[in-house]
């Protein structure tokens, strides 16, 4: 048995997120009946699966890239003004996969691109904790007790930071080069970090994710990721969930009410759950 916003990622067609919006429009029907409600567990081998009409099966052969993004990329599947995406970098590459996480526009270094939906919702979901490495040429006074307020947390829209590791590793034509690593993915968030306290940062590149290091890998160029890097990913949610100690979720309102029009699929749900 499985989730069906599960299913549906690890098919490869939308990240479990985006599956959960695909759901929620009544997209997605399972034998036929339309599913609107989180939590529908399906039998891989007896249900069959449609997102607009169209059958599902999951079983398409996934990837893993690591992308070394360039400057003036952005970060998504396509773009409205026309501007150039990390997809013209990896269009060699038939599957349709997804940027893993967002890397800004003006920032370079490492991206991961995957069809495996399911591996996206790991890496991306904040209670995993990711740790992301960043190098900055900043501009301005980096002093000691700058480092020290970057480790204790900054202030930004209200919310303190969670520490961040901080060093100085260097000087530039810039001014200094600071390696940083956070372990939230807010918006800009290396940047406005910096800018809270008087410096600017000139130029930013991610080495480092997940436990997966950039390495020489050359800029614009993709590689496939070994198969010992994707165990690794694949243990984040053994090994970094926050909470493990409450596996059990209430079960969709839909299940807990007294219904004699339940679907099919509805009263298997219950009957497996038990």
């Amino acid at each position: 048995m499985m989730r069906l916003q599960k299913y549906l990622a690890n098919a490869g067609v939308a990240s479990r997120r985006g599956a959960e919006k695909i759901i929620s429009e009544g997209r997605v029907s399972v034998n036929d009946e339309i599913i609107r409600e989180m939590g529908v567990q399906i039998d891989e081998s007896y249900d069959t699966v449609a997102v607009d009409g169209e059958v599902i099966k999951n079983t398409e052969k996934k990837y893993y890239i690591m992308l070394n993004k360039p400057v003036g990329f952005v970060t998504t599947v396509s773009d409205d003004l026309g501007r150039e995406t990390v997809m013209d970098l990896v269009s060699d590459i038939s599957a349709r996969i997804y940027p893993v996480g967002r890397l800004d526009y003006d920032t370079e270094g490492l991206l991961l691109l995957t069809n495996d939906g399911d591996l996206t919702y790991r890496i991306t979901h904040p209670k995993h904790d990711i740790s992301k490495t960043y190098v900055a040429e900043v501009t301005g006074n980096i002093s000691m007790d700058t480092i020290l307020q970057l480790r204790r947390g900054i202030m930004l829209d209200g919310q303190k930071t969670s520490p961040a590791e901080v060093e100085v590793v260097g000087a530039t034509q810039f001014g200094t080069k600071v390696e940083i690593t956070i372990h939230e993915g807010r918006n800009r968030q290396v940047r406005r970090m910096f800018e809270s306290l008087g410096c600017i940062v000139k130029k930013l590149k991610r080495t480092k994710e997940a436990g997966l290091t950039l390495g020489h890998l050359p800029l614009g160029k993709w590689r496939k990721l070994s198969e010992s890097e994707v165990n690794m990913l694949k243990k984040i949610e053994a090994s970094g969930s926050k909470e493990k100690k409450s596996t059990s979720k209430p079960k969709p309102k839909a299940f807990m009410k007294s219904n004699s029009r339940r679907t099919t699929t509805q009263k298997r749900v219950k009957k497996n759950d038990k």
